[in-house]
C-alpha cells in the first residue's frame, strides 16, 4: 500500500444545506426549493467569506457569495442516487451505499399493528400518534404526558419514529431504553430509517428540548466506507450524530456536541491530535433548529457563525489535511413546507497547498466522496463512483 497523500481528512456536513432543486424534485414535491438561494435572498445577502474563497459561490446563485470570490479551492455540487430525501440516505451514500429501498413514511400517523405492541412492550399507553412538529407537539401534549406518564409519539414526513418524554417524568435512561425497544419492534415493512429519542424538560408553557436526544439507525445494509477504513487499521471518528446514523459500525472513537458551535469547537481541537484517517462531524442545527422550523434569520445566523469558525479552523491545518464540505439533503426554510427537501447539494475540498481553483463539476452520487477518502487511503472503493483525489 502506497502511503496516503493525506493523513488526515475531515468530513463536514451542514445538514439541510442544500444548493438547488434536485433533477428530480417534481417527484418528491420539492420543485423550486433552494435552501442556499432562496436564504440568501430573503435575508438580503449572505456573507460567507471563508466559504466564498472555496468556492461556495460556484455552487449555485447565492446571493452575496460572489462566484469569482474563490481563491484556491474545489467546488462542485452532488446529485444523489438514492431513492430518498433523508439524513441516513446522504450519509450512507457519502460512506458508498446507495439506498434503494423507500424507507416507510406515516404521514397520518402509525397503525395499531405498530402502536399497540410497542404500548405492550413499554408498559405504557402512548399519546400523539400523528405527523407534527416537535416543538409544536411538546406544546400541545406536553401537560398531558407530565400527568399521565404516556409518552408521546410523533412522526414528520421522513421516515421516523419520534418519542418525547420529559426528563423528570420519563428519565434519560428510561426513554432510551424505550427507544431501543421501539428499533427491534419496527422491522419488515415497518422498517423506519430511525427511532429518535427527543427528551425535553421545563415547566407548562416553557417546555423546551434538550441536548440529549438520541437517533437509532437501521444499520447499512452493506460494508460502508467506515467499515472499510477500521478494517484498515485507520481512524474514524464520529463528531456528533454520525455514530447514531452509522449505527456505531466503523467508527474507532466518538465525541459528543451539544450545538453546531461545540461541534466546531471539537473539530478544531482534532487539528490538534494525531491520528491517520477520517473526522467525520454533522452540524445538525441547520436542520433541527432552522430548516424545519422555516428559522430564515436563525438559519443564516448559523450559517454566519459556521463559516466564522472555519476560518479559525483551516488556520491550524497542515498541507497533509484534506477538508471535504458536503451536505445530506436540503431543508429549504422559505417553503411552507417544514421537511426537507430534495436538492443537489455543494460539494467543496481544500487543502493549504492549494493555489487556484478547481471545477470539480456535477457529480452523479454522493458516494464520490467515499471514493475520493478509498482512493486516498489506498482501500476498495465502489463502482461507479467517481474519486476525485488526483482534481485536488
Amino acid at each position: 500500500m502506497k502511503p496516503a497523500r493525506f493523513q488526515r481528512i475531515f468530513l463536514i456536513v451542514m445538514d439541510g444545506v442544500g444548493c438547488g432543486e434536485a433533477p428530480d424534485a417534481a417527484a418528491f414535491g420539492d420543485v423550486g426549493s433552494d435552501t442556499l438561494g432562496n436564504l440568501s435572498k430573503a435575508v438580503g445577502g449572505l456573507r460567507l467569506p471563508a466559504l466564498e474563497r472555496m468556492g461556495l459561490g460556484r455552487t449555485g446563485r447565492i446571493l452575496g457569495v460572489d462566484p469569482a470570490g474563490v481563491r484556491a479551492g474545489a467546488f462542485g455540487v452532488m446529485v444523489e442516487k438514492s431513492s430518498n430525501k433523508d439524513t441516513t440516505s446522504g450519509h450512507w451514500e457519502m460512506a458508498g451505499v446507495i439506498v434503494e429501498e423507500n424507507f416507510p413514511t406515516y404521514p397520518k400517523g402509525f397503525p395499531p399493528e405498530v402502536i399497540e405492541p410497542f404500548e405492550r412492550a413499554i408498559g405504557r399507553k402512548t399519546i400523539g400518534n400523528k405527523a407534527a412538529s416537535g416543538t409544536e407537539i411538546i406544546k400541545e401534549l406536553g401537560e398531558k404526558h407530565v400527568k399521565t406518564g404516556s409518552p408521546i409519539v410523533y412522526t414528520s414526513a421522513d421516515s421516523v419514529f419520534q418519542i418525547a418524554a420529559h426528563e423528570q417524568i420519563i428519565p434519560l435512561q428510561e426513554l432510551y431504553r424505550i427507544c431501543k425497544i421501539a428499533r427491534g419492534l419496527l422491522t419488515g415493512r415497518h422498517r423506519v430509517g430511525r427511532v429518535i429519542a427527543r427528551p425535553f424538560i421545563g415547566a407548562t408553557g416553557q417546555f423546551k428540548r434538550t441536548p440529549n436526544r438520541h437517533d437509532y439507525s437501521v444499520e447499512p445494509p452493506r460494508e460502508t466506507l467506515l467499515d472499510r477504513m477500521k478494517r484498515a487499521g485507520l481512524d474514524v471518528i464520529s463528531i456528533g450524530k454520525i455514530q447514531d446514523i452509522f449505527a456505531g459500525r466503523g467508527v474507532t472513537d466518538h465525541v459528543g456536541m451539544e450545538s453546531n458551535a461545540i461541534g466546531m469547537d471539537r473539530l478544531t481541537e482534532m487539528a490538534d491530535r494525531p491520528f491517520t484517517g477520517l473526522a467525520f462531524l454533522n452540524l445538525v442545527d441547520f436542520d433541527m433548529l432552522y430548516g424545519h422550523r422555516n428559522d430564515v434569520p436563525g438559519f443564516a445566523s448559523a450559517l454566519v457563525e459556521f463559516d466564522s469558525r472555519l476560518d479559525a479552523f483551516l488556520r491550524k491545518l497542515s498541507p497533509t489535511d484534506l477538508v471535504l464540505i458536503s451536505a445530506d439533503h436540503g431543508n429549504d426554510p422559505t417553503t411552507p413546507s417544514t421537511d426537507h427537501s430534495r436538492e443537489i447539494v455543494p460539494l467543496l475540498a481544500w487543502h493549504s497547498a492549494m493555489d487556484r481553483p478547481v471545477d470539480l463539476g456535477i457529480r452523479q452520487g454522493f458516494w464520490d466522496i467515499g471514493q475520493t477518502i478509498s482512493e486516498n487511503f489506498g482501500i476498495d472503493g465502489w463502482t461507479g463512483a467517481r474519486s476525485f483525489l488526483s482534481d485536488i
